[in-house]
């Protein structure tokens, strides 16, 4: 049995990655290191609380002595680390907490990994030879697209916001540890996920929620700014494939090829809303323009063709078969059907 410190799964991506790989992989032990902010909730790991590979330890990935008790106590050999604060919004008003959990949380728990596994730079331990950390990062880090064009591994950094500011410090971090101390490590940058389990605060489960409570859908600015959008558990399945056979050291970029302004994001799910779950009006009718958000992005896209060619990663979902998916979930938690 092998034993693998994931932080911060009690969150969104993190919850839908702990149940597929617990059953992918009967010979891992999963140790859940959290702090349960609000962004996360243990509702999420309902399915896995009593699977005896699977434990949950509640505290700060800042909090040093207890990652390395973690270490310890359950001999990891393995790190895969979502934990972050991700809400650009909350970054804004608040830029210290992300500074704090994303920089110094990174740095903690690369650290410890680093002295837990290796004897000195490049050495690592006996029976710790294949560890690895692998790094869950954003296609934030690389700031923002004109009309064309998309981001691959080898795009500058250019972050715009305290978020995608403090997430491409971590990533610095990280390949940092790899080149002065020859650590086994790697990062993945994806695009926006969307799925079962997203917290309340974004995009999707807003509109669908509002939608349901016909209350005002708020969109940012002329609503034409671009994300390209994955399907979460498509992204699981891209961070599996890369912590098992992606290159020590490398960057692999996981995006859905699914280019959507927000107002084609909305249009979609009030259609989609307008079909399963009728009213005398469309909610279209909603949708509401609001002030746009300081520094906002105009368009983000993600070249995935590294992680394609070289892993034969492939997305399951497009946005058509994905997002009714994710809709249903919804309904089923905010409507009860």
């Amino acid at each position: 049995m092998k034993n693998i410190l994931l932080s911060g799964t009690a969150g969104f991506i993190g919850s839908n990655f702990v149940p597929y790989f617990l059953e992918k992989y009967p010979e891992y032990k999963l140790i859940n290191l959290d702090l349960l902010t609000y962004a996360g909730s243990l509702e999420n790991l309902k399915e896995c609380e009593n699977n005896p590979r699977y434990k949950f330890i509640k505290g700060d990935i800042c909090n040093r002595e207890l990652v390395e008790f973690i270490f310890a106590e359950y001999d990891i050999q393995g790190v895969i680390h979502f934990a972050a604060e991700s809400h650009v919004d909350n970054s804004i008003k608040n830029p210290a907490v992300f500074i704090e959990t994303n920089v110094n949380g990174t740095f903690t728990l690369i650290d410890v990994a680093y002295k837990y596994w290796m004897e000195k730079p490049f050495t690592y331990k006996k029976n710790y030879n294949n560890c690895r950390f692998h790094h869950i990062s954003t296609d934030e880090v690389y700031g923002t697209l004109g009309e064309t064009g998309l981001f691959t591994e080898t795009t500058p950094y250019a972050p715009n916001s305290p978020y995608s500011a403090s997430k491409a410090s971590s990533d610095m971090i990280v390949r940092a540890y790899r080149e002065t101390y020859g650590m086994n490590t790697v990062i993945t940058n994806c695009s926006n996920n969307y799925g079962p389990k997203q917290h309340d605060e974004k995009l999707i489960p807003t509109i669908i929620r509002n939608a349901l409570k016909g209350n005002p859908i708020p969109i940012y600015g002329d609503g034409k700014n671009i994300r390209d959008w994955l399907f979460v558990l498509d992204h699981c399945k891209g961070i599996d494939l890369v912590y098992h056979k992606g290159k020590s050291g490398e960057t692999y970029n996981i995006g859905g090829r699914n280019e959507r302004t927000n107002l084609q994001i909305v249009n979609t799910i009030c259609a989609i809303l307008d079909e399963k779950v009728p009213t005398t009006k469309s909610y279209k009718e909603l949708i509401t323009f609001v002030e746009d958000r300081a520094g906002h992005d105009r368009r983000y896209a993600i070249d995935a063709t590294k992680l394609e060619t070289e892993l034969l990663w492939r997305a399951d979902e497009n946005f058509e078969s994905g997002i009714v998916k994710t809709i249903e979930w919804y309904l089923n938690k905010y409507i009860k059907l």
